[in-house]
């Protein structure tokens, strides 16, 4: 017999994923937008090196920022894996699997373009100050690449997440159907990016900015509204 809180557990649960895409999208705003942007000088490697020595807590807290996102990825995910399991477990499961994918890729490259050049600017290695400022700037580059394999992760773990939504209805459909173009459009835009390395960030910008958009507009539904109670109980009774 089901008891009281794991038959509620779903509509916590989507809660928490509402919630978290907010975290998620607040924190990457953080990151590149403030930290990143701010201290990362194009194709100038000492002019990057000195500002992140020179503003070396706000670079950090930039780094922290992107881990604690990765780490509520994982959260997000499982989330909403607990949500639509009961839609396709085995879906449900896959999208779970390139969320955390797109995690683990993600903190890593963090690593690599975050924790690196700071280990490299306090090293007591015999560098010249050069050589550190070119490594400094390789690592940094280290995002640009890393970062189009975390949004095809995300592309393909998004999209099938929102195909259950729709075929779900446990949100408007509407919802899922941009939810959907979203995340088809960042999985083709990323495979673009690494195919023509030289596509303008405004270009980026255009197509990624209605995906942010989207997990705001989605995160909020999630955590205020949750999801339709009729529909999820009508597929508990026929799982019955």
């Amino acid at each position: 017999m089901r008891t009281r809180s794991a038959d509620r557990s779903p509509f916590i649960y989507a809660r928490v994923a509402g919630f978290t895409y907010l975290a998620t999208i607040l924190l990457g705003i953080f990151s590149v937008n403030f930290a990143a942007s701010a201290l990362i000088v194009t194709n100038d490697s000492a002019a990057t090196a000195n500002n992140i020595v020179s503003h070396e807590m706000l670079f950090r807290f930039g780094v922290a920022g992107e881990i604690l996102m990765y780490t509520l990825v994982i959260l997000l995910a499982f989330s909403l894996y607990v949500v639509l399991k009961t839609v396709d477990r085995n879906l449900a499961l896959l999208a779970l699997l390139w969320r955390v994918a797109e995690a683990v890729v993600g903190a890593s490259v963090t690593v690599f373009s975050g924790l690196f050049p700071l280990l490299l600017l306090h090293s007591e290695a015999s560098f010249s100050p050069a050589q550190t400022q070119a490594l400094v700037g390789l690592f940094l580059d280290v995002r640009h690449s890393g970062l189009d394999v975390v949004l095809i992760l995300i592309g393909m773990g998004g999209t099938l997440f929102c195909y259950l939504f729709y075929t779900s209805r446990y949100v408007p459909r509407v919802l899922a159907i941009w939810g959907i173009l979203t995340y088809m459009t960042m999985l083709i835009l990323s495979f673009v990016s690494i195919l023509t390395p030289d596509l303008s960030e405004s270009v980026k910008i255009a197509f990624y900015a209605p995906g942010g958009l989207f997990e705001i507009i989605f995160g909020l539904w999630l955590l205020i509204r949750g999801i339709n109670v009729e529909q999820w109980e009508k597929r508990v009774a026929a799982d019955a």
